[in-house]
């Protein structure tokens, strides 16, 4: 039987590919065809990643997916992190079992909603690994549901319109640090298979990542309009505790343009927090290359200096120090520190400071130019361990 365009399962979703697409061929901020390529490839990641998840999306028998990764980038990802999530309800009761591994933070959040073109979601039950009990082999259990009377240490209540339970496990040594393990378990349907879909389940699949598409590309084309392109160019943001993130992240953030022959210098105390990260991004709001390039740092990577500050160089080109952390060509992107697992607020006194500088003024801007000097065999010997580092981590 022949079947028409319009009667195709996949022709929403092919229809917002096309949406989609339009929106980053149109892309003001597409200057270059290195900008557009990076749109096409961020687009490419994104229809993957909607199919995943829309397949994984079981409210019935849940299980913990890759919310965004290497390939399928969105909203700013840290290089340091791995994200996880499974769908919940907030009438049901969830198990979450673990074992511990040894990076610099754990963090469990409960959203309620979706992130979309003009609102972050709610965030709850935000909390770190320190409210878990966790036993000597660094097994954990914690349970998630409705309110109960008497609820254990273990116990976190859901709250009303939760939606998704996400897990970020952040690394900071890559060499070093290994990560553990999460499951999920829906009490109720424990031990029970889910209903095999049906074909008007399956079509609703492709309805339904449609919309996630042109959401999810809409949304994060705001973001950076919303926290960072309305602040002054080649700045920071006194660190502030992260819009719709954890409550014990705070960041400091902003966006950069400079020429090929500027550079710009960022000084800020090495913390005591576990984890203190940098990163660039580009405008399509996702990170840069973070494995074959230099594009972020974190204090467990960064040379401090004598004076117990990390001194950055941002530049196209190579600086010739350790500290430098490359736009891979791109005159305009984001910056972002992150602190987390804080103990108190990351005061004024410990954010960033940036400086532009012409490039060729980098050496002298430097108190401590000589100790962070490095040659090109250096400087390949960092990007090879950034690599084996991270292929170790993704086989983990």
């Amino acid at each position: 039987m022949a079947v028409s365009d319009e009667e195709l399962a996949t022709a929403p979703f092919s229809a917002a590919i096309a949406d989609a697409e339009r929106l980053i061929a149109g892309a003001e901020f597409a200057e270059t065809e290195a900008d557009l390529a990076e749109g096409y490839d961020y687009l490419a990641g994104s229809i993957s990643a909607i199919l995943q998840l829309v397949r994984a999306h079981n409210r019935s028998h849940p299980y913990f997916v890759t919310s965004t990764g290497p390939y399928s980038k969105m909203g700013l990802d840290n290089p340091d992190t791995i994200y996880y999530h499974a769908v919940v309800e907030p009438d049901a009761t969830y198990v979450v079992r673990g074992k511990r591994g040894n990076t610099a933070d754990l963090s469990f959040q409960v959203l309620c909603g979706e992130y979309s073109a003009d609102s972050v979601p709610d965030g709850d039950s935000a909390f770190d690994d320190r409210r878990l009990t966790i036993a000597e082999d660094g097994s954990f259990e914690l349970t998630f549901g409705p309110a109960v009377d008497n609820p254990q240490k273990s116990y976190f209540v859901l709250p009303e319109g939760a939606t998704t339970l996400a897990v970020r496990e952040v690394y900071s040594d890559w060499d070093t640090q290994e990560r553990g393990s999460v499951t999920i378990e829906r009490v109720d349907t424990a031990g029970t298979a889910p209903a095999e879909p049906s074909l008007e389940r399956i079509k609703r699949r492709y309805t339904t990542a449609a919309k996630m598409l042109t959401s999810r590309v809409n949304t994060w084309f705001n973001f950076p309009q919303w926290f960072y392109l309305d602040e002054p160019v080649n700045t920071f943001t006194e660190p502030r505790l992260t819009p719709g993130g954890l409550a014990t992240q705070f960041s400091s953030v902003g966006h950069f343009d400079l020429p090929a022959d500027k550079a710009m210098i960022v000084t800020v105390p090495r913390s005591d927090a576990p984890y203190q990260g940098f990163q660039l991004g580009s405008l399509w709001y996702i990170s840069l290359d973070y494995v074959n390039h230099q594009t972020s740092l974190n204090s467990a990577q960064a040379q401090v200096d004598p004076d117990g500050k990390i001194r950055m160089v941002i530049a196209a080109r190579n600086p010739g120090v350790a500290n430098w952390v490359e736009t891979t060509g791109r005159r305009r992107g984001i910056i972002q520190f992150r602190w987390q697992r804080t103990d108190k607020p990351i005061g004024p006194e410990l954010g960033p400071v940036a400086e532009v500088v012409d490039f060729d003024e980098v050496s002298a801007k430097l108190p401590y130019y000589e100790s962070n000097s490095i040659d090109e065999d250096g400087w390949a010997a960092r990007i090879a361990a950034r690599q084996r580092a991270f292929a170790r981590r993704m086989l983990a």
